[in-house]
């Protein structure tokens, strides 16, 4: 197993309309034995950073290292990795075993006997001991999927690059090969980057999350620290669904902290100390995740807290939860609310918001004023600078 280092990995290409860079000076270290989660949008650079590291694309600029070897120049073959595919890539006419030892076969000089434990060692880890003799077509999506894991796995490489592996299975069998890849991989020690556009994959699986946007890698944390202090509103709303509720509004300054207005209507106060630098009179973006959204009766909050009506637009019932639809104003909000609330369409409401659970983010730069907490002696969260 090996430490895995990128350092300002670039990828631009270049054709007859022009140049467009896929992938902008991205650095992030894996440890040695971490599940990393690469994970963005469609089209944010991640599978091109991962096929980089694979030595399936060439990289424009930056180094790559794995372990103590700098392999950026080196042939896919030479990097000691091993990649699982969004598609299964098996061969038809092949038995499990068949294919699964097939790397093995052409790419060592390991004996028979050799390859044949090896893939019945990998086979008993991921569960498939039955399917050994049997070919492709008699398989399921989820049995064709693991036998493409133990075709990686038998390899013992370095590190264990993940694509998009299980975007072919139903919803109930990602959830159950979620559970088992982490078993896996745990088992394995193996240094792993899995990449997806799934969240929920991001943020169940891994040991730290790096999310990506246009070619830039936005914030590398595990998932509770950027699900809860992400460095700019894109992270703040990619994460989490329903998707975090933001507004263009205005901070108000008075002695007490900043009362933020969106257009005619006071959403609520946040004490100064939530921030390092004086925003008032300032637009700022604010933010609030649907679960801190309350319908109901909330504490008081002695440090402030926001308190405004709120027009119910529809309830959907989603059975240990309700996802309620508010327009405040001329903006829509959406709240995720306990089973027990219900509100009907054309309900006048009341939302109610803790002080900890604004987010503010500065509208010119995107970066993070405040995220969960309001900061100050003896609390975890501490004010954000500005900028």
């Amino acid at each position: 197993m090996a430490e895995l280092k990128l350092y300002d990995i670039t990828k631009i290409y270049d054709d007859a309309e022009g140049t467009e860079t896929a992938v902008d000076k991205a650095s992030v270290t894996v440890n040695d034995g971490e599940f990393l989660v690469l994970v963005g949008p469609s089209g944010c650079g991640k599978s091109t950073t991962l096929r980089m590291i694979a030595g399936l694309e060439t990289a424009t600029g930056g180094t790559i290292e794995i372990g103590d070897r700098e392999v950026q120049h080196l042939a896919p073959s030479e990097r000691d990795v091993a990649m699982v595919f969004q598609s299964y890539a098996l061969y038809k006419r092949m038995t499990a075993r068949q294919n699964m030892g097939y790397g093995l076969k052409h790419s060592t000089d390991m004996s028979a006997e050799e390859r044949d434990r090896r893939v019945r060692e990998s086979a008993e880890l991921l569960g498939i001991e039955e399917l050994l003799d049997d070919k492709p077509e008699a398989m399921s999506g989820g049995q064709k999927q693991r036998v493409a894991l133990g075709r990686a796995i038998v390899r013992d490489p370095d590190v264990f690059l993940l694509d998009e592996p299980l975007s072919n299975l139903d919803a109930k069998l990602r959830s159950h090969m979620r559970t088992e890849l982490q078993r896996i991989q745990s088992d394995l020690g193996v240094t792993t980057v899995y990449v997806t556009h799934d969240q929920t994959e991001a943020m169940t699986m891994a040991d730290r999350i790096a999310i990506m946007n246009n070619g830039v890698v936005q914030q590398v944390d595990p998932p509770e620290v950027a699900y809860e202090h992400p460095n700019n509103e894109f992270v703040g709303a990619f994460l989490g669904s329903p998707a975090m509720n933001i507004f263009d509004a205005v901070a108000h300054e008075d002695t007490n902290g900043y009362d933020i207005g969106v257009e005619d209507t006071t959403l609520g106060r946040i004490p100064h100390e939530a921030v390092e630098d004086d925003i008032g009179g300032e637009s700022v973006r604010f933010g609030v995740r649907p679960e801190d959204v309350h319908l109901d009766d909330l504490p008081d909050d002695a440090t402030g807290g926001c308190r405004f009506p709120a027009t119910v637009r529809v309830t959907e019932y989603q059975g240990n939860d309700n996802f309620v639809y508010l327009d405040v104003g001329d903006r829509s909000l959406t709240a995720r609310v306990p089973p027990g609330i219900y509100p009907e369409p054309s309900d006048e409401v009341t939302a109610r918001i803790a002080a900890e659970d604004v987010y503010l983010f500065d509208p010119e730069t995107t970066a993070s004023i405040k995220t969960r907490g309001v900061g100050g002696e003896g609390t975890d969260t501490q004010p954000i600078t500005r900028g």
